[in-house]
Order: structure tokens, then C-alpha cells, then sequence
């Protein structure tokens, strides 16, 4: 009753934001619920799953959050007419988790202009955090790709047995390029170990040609900056051209669903790494996390991109509960960019969520991952690219 007061009375002070009542938040976002992409959607779909759950369990200050969410099939275009529509119909008070790099750079012109933040998005593109004087209302959430590029080029350093020869299939955009340009920065002086390249674009049939052409560099190392049905054929083609490289695959890439339908034999050592919790991995079976994550899901199915969109969330809830009463798009943007959270149950152990004006990382750290007999297995600690 009190809080439910206090809320009143901001609102009689002509103080709050479009999308924020007495009684609820709206929050929006754009993602690929169709199309040949749709499972990363998995990420709306879960987030929405935990905010049913944090309404059910006393709200937000005394708000229940309504979370709409919309199609874009991963086009940019469709993206900013659903932005359009959630901003000037549904009046969000702020765009959360859009998902995919060109979705959310096709709006963020858009929504720096109308003064709406767009928050913990669901990419890892380096511009999202690096180019914030141009854009002061956009945050990514997850690790940068570039940051992820230079993990696996200190691995790769750190660990083959022989001159490592990189091979490099990456899809041709920000994803892609970003993760390229961080394996160089990471490999410093002795970038020339990269032999061959091979840029793919998404409209591509296949990556047949490509991967062929990369086996035929002689490399024993090959890294796959795909995604979807590229980064599954990679390894089925690597397989049928009987190459067998040590192969580092983008997190983004290897889910464990996409990882099970590879050949066996070429899939087994793979490494990636990850900064959410897989059900999937055995170290995690009794986690308190997963646990939580499995009540949530209430018989839906378990995988990593569900429990990592209920990561997500429970960061967005936190900087919700953060701005105070008093909820405005200024507030909830300084609460996003005042974090220190390191009690978020789907989040990896020792990785954290931490946020300033001029740290605009979320999650800057992840630790490495084993493909073997058919599940991930992590190994070493968790580290960035600096450390």
C-alpha cells in the first residue's frame, strides 16, 4: 500500500516516463520468432518466461512488467518498423534485449534521436559498447566479439603442440569481421599465423566452397566465426574433406544442439567458451541456478539460450529495481550504468555483471570450453582478454 502511495504520487508530479503506471512497465524488443535464425528467439521467449516470474513473486515497486515482443525474422527492416510501433504505439519505456548485431544497429539512430535506451541487447557487437558518445543510450550485455577473438587467439598460442596455422571462415558483417579483427589483435606480431580467411554473407546457399578452399591452405587450426546452419555445415564439409583441425568455434555458434548434430569425430575438442550456464554441462547438473532456471521453464525445454535470456532479465530487473520509484527513461539508463552484480544465478561462476559511464561491457569475461563425448566440459579460469 505504501509503495503503491509512493508511486502515485511521482505520477501526480508529471514525472514518469511513457510506458510506466501505477501498476506496470512496458518494455519492448524485436527478435527472429520466424525464419531460419528463430532459435536465437529463444532469448525472448525466456525472458519473458522470468518476468511472469518476477511478477508472480511481488512485481517491480509495486509494477508488473509487460514485456512485448515482436518478429523481425533477424531483418533489419522489419526491426525498425517493430521499434517504430513499440516506441510510438505500445510506448515503451525502453527497447531490452533486441536481438542480433544489424537489428540493433539498423535502430540505434532511431532510438538515440527519440531519447528511448536500448538495453542488454542480445549481440555482442564491439560498437555497442565502444561508440557510446555517439549513442549514450545503447548497451550491449554479453561478452564483445572482439574480446571473445582474442581469448581463442591466446589459446591458440598457449596450447598447440605445433606452428599453429589458422584458417578462418567468418560471416561477412560486424559479427564476423569483429570476431576476425580480435584473433589478430590477440595473436599481436604473429598474426601472419592466419594463412587464409574466407568471408561468407548470410544469403549464401552454403560455405562448401569456402571451407574447402581453407582446408586446402594446409591450416591445422580452424576457426569457425559462423552462425546457424554455416557454422553446422562447417563442420560437416570440414568432416567430408576428411580435415581434421583443431577447431575454435564462436560461443554464438555452439550451442549444444548445434554442436550434437556435428560428425563426431570432427566435433570432439572443439573448443569455445561460455558465460551462461548449459543445462547441458555436467559440472552444472545440481547448480542452484539451474535449478531455478528448470521451476521457471515449468516443463518447457532447458537449453543454454534460455537460461541465458534468464540472465539477461534478471539483470534488466535489477537495474528496473535500481531506478527507483521515480521511473523514467534518465533513471533506468543511470541504473544500467551503475551495476556491480555478482549474485545473478544463471551467470557462470566467477563472472560478473558490472556496468559504468565509461565501462560499457555488462559481461567482460568468460571462460573456455572442451567439446568432448558429446557435452562441453569447461577447463582453465575465468578470464578476459586482458588477463
Amino acid at each position: 500500500m505504501i509503495r503503491a502511495l509512493a508511486v502515485l504520487a511521482v505520477l501526480a508530479t508529471g514525472a514518469a516516463a511513457p510506458g510506466v503506471s501505477p501498476t506496470r512497465i512496458v518494455i519492448g524488443s524485436s527478435g527472429p520468432l520466424s525464419g531460419e535464425v528463430s532459435v536465437v528467439a529463444g532469448f525472448l521467449n525466456k525472458t519473458a518466461a522470468y518476468f511472469r516470474y518476477v511478477n508472480s513473486r511481488g512485481d517491480v515497486d509495486g509494477r508488473t512488467i509487460e514485456f512485448t515482443y515482436l518478429d523481425d525474422a533477424s531483418d533489419p527492416t522489419r526491426t525498425a518498423d517493430n521499434v517504430r510501433q513499440l516506441v510510438q504505439q505500445d510506448h515503451a519505456l525502453a527497447l531490452f534485449s533486441v536481438v542480433g548485431t544489424s537489428p540493433n544497429l539498423a535502430v540505434r539512430d532511431y532510438t538515440t534521436a527519440a531519447g528511448v535506451p536500448q538495453v542488454f541487447s542480445a549481440t555482442g557487437a564491439t560498437t555497442l559498447g565502444r561508440d557510446s558518445a555517439r549513442y549514450p543510450l545503447e548497451i550491449g550485455y554479453s561478452p564483445p566479439y572482439s574480446e571473445e577473438g582474442q581469448i581463442y587467439a591466446r589459446s591458440i598460442l598457449a596450447t598447440s603442440p605445433t606452428k599453429p596455422r589458422i584458417a578462418v571462415l567468418y560471416q561477412n558483417d560486424v559479427y564476423g569481421k569483429d570476431l576476425l579483427a580480435g584473433l589478430r589483435e590477440g595473436l599481436g606480431a604473429k598474426r601472419g599465423l592466419i594463412v587464409q580467411t574466407a568471408p561468407y554473407d548470410s544469403t549464401d546457399l552454403d560455405v562448401h566452397a569456402e571451407v574447402a578452399q581453407l582446408k586446402a591452405s594446409g591450416a591445422n587450426t580452424f576457426a569457425i566465426f559462423a552462425f546457424g546452419k554455416f557454422a553446422a555445415e562447417a563442420f560437416a564439409d570440414a568432416a567430408t574433406l576428411d580435415w581434421a583441425p583443431q577447431i575454435y568455434v564462436s560461443q554464438i555458434a555452439a550451442s549444444t544442439a548445434t554442436m550434437r548434430q556435428a560428425p563426431r569425430a570432427t566435433a570432439e575438442g572443439s573448443i569455445s567458451l561460455f558465460w551462461a550456464k548449459d543445462p547441458a554441462t555436467l559440472v552444472f547438473a545440481t547448480d542452484p541456478g539451474i535449478a531455478l532456471a528448470r521451476r521457471i521453464a515449468g516443463g518447457a525445454r532447458l537449453d543454454g539460450f534460455f537460461v541465458t535470456g534468464l540472465a539477461e532479465a534478471f539483470t534488466m530487473v535489477d537495474a528496473l529495481e535500481r531506478a527507483g520509484i521515480a521511473l523514467t527513461r534518465k533513471s533506468l539508463m543511470a541504473a544500467v550504468l551503475d551495476l556491480d552484480e555478482a549474485d545473478n544465478p544463471f551467470l557462470a561462476p566467477g563472472v560478473t555483471v558490472h556496468t559504468s559511464p565509461t565501462s560499457r561491457f555488462p559481461i567482460s569475461t568468460a571462460q573456455l570450453q572442451r567439446w568432448h563425448a558429446g557435452r562441453w566440459m569447461p577447463f582453465g579460469g575465468v578470464q578476459s582478454a586482458a588477463t
